[in-house]
């Protein structure tokens, strides 16, 4: 166990609640202005961690924080003698089934090669002869209008394998997709070249939370906020006006960047997934261990 003085814990929650708050101050202010922004707002929509409690700081697994009663009110904490600590036998009661399918889904990746030059389709078949009402974000025009949109998903070969990208499909688009990809079958199809799959270690982070240190966390959320502005620049949307150049996928110059791009995301990523794995390995050992 290494255990932090009340000082050293304190540092190290202030420079997490400050890194954070760069991202959600000023999501708090658009959601007080009732302001939508097609980027960012998918970080604390799409992904359902509160912004209370991607600032709240954990110090994970094997550390003891002294003088630290405060953390006796939230789930998962005990006191031992040299202060307070995460209660691995508690966590473990409630998320056994959560570490074990985290851990197979993110190992199952990481033995994998990245799969790139999908080229960010999955936002161009989204909106795929749809009604200009029905469009997700319709406060933004598309750069090549629908007409222009619906003809670079036709003259396309659309290869995504992430479900959760592959459900909002509209329906005209499922059928083009080389791939029909399923819950079931996650496990199966998931690659480090997504990137989805990659802005979702942010989500596997927080829902081991508080056994994942925060400061994975909030690596996590960091690379998930810049795959983001990756995935809409390449996306049918103009959103200059929010400061994003398109990257013009429907060009082979736009394509060349996307998957430069999209492989530096992987390289970015392995180490995060390797991190979380060894999250997962180390706190279900306590179970062979009970």
């Amino acid at each position: 166990m290494e255990v932090l003085t009340r000082a050293q814990w304190h540092e190290s929650r202030d420079a997490h609640v400050e890194r954070m708050r760069r991202f959600t101050g000023p999501h708090q202010e658009r959601k007080l202005r009732k302001e939508k922004h097609p980027v960012m707002d998918f970080l604390f929509t799409y992904y359902s961690h509160r912004p209370v409690r991607l600032e709240r700081w954990h110090p994970g697994p094997g550390v003891v924080l002294e003088d630290a009663d405060e953390y006796l009110e939230f789930p998962h904490y005990k006191r031992v003698d040299e202060g307070v600590t995460l209660d691995v036998e508690s966590f473990l009661g409630q998320r056994a089934k959560t570490l074990e399918f985290v851990q197979a889904l993110l190992t199952a990746t990481l033995g994998r090669p990245a799969r790139l030059g999908c080229f960010g389709l999955h936002e161009w078949a989204m909106v795929y002869r749809q009604q200009p009402e029905e469009v997700r974000h319709n406060a933004w025009p598309l750069r090549l209008g629908s007409d222009g949109t619906d003809q670079v998903v036709e003259a396309s070969r659309i290869q995504c394998g992430h479900f959760d990208a592959f459900r909002f499909f509209t329906s005209p688009a499922r059928p083009l997709n080389a791939l029909q990809p399923t819950r079931d079958d996650q496990l199966a199809n998931e690659q480090p070249g997504c990137l989805h799959a990659n802005m979702d270690l942010f989500k596997w982070a927080y829902k081991m939370e508080p056994a994942t240190p925060s400061e994975l966390v909030a690596d996590c959320f960091e690379l998930a906020a810049d795959v983001r502005e990756l995935d809409m620049q390449a996306s049918p949307y103009d959103l200059e006006q929010l400061g994003y150049g398109p990257v013009r996928i429907e060009t082979a110059e736009g394509r060349a960047e996307y998957v430069r791009r999209q492989a530096a995301f992987a390289e970015r990523a392995q180490p995060l997934r390797e991190r979380l794995v060894f999250v997962c390995q180390s706190i279900l050992a306590v179970t062979s261990l009970c």
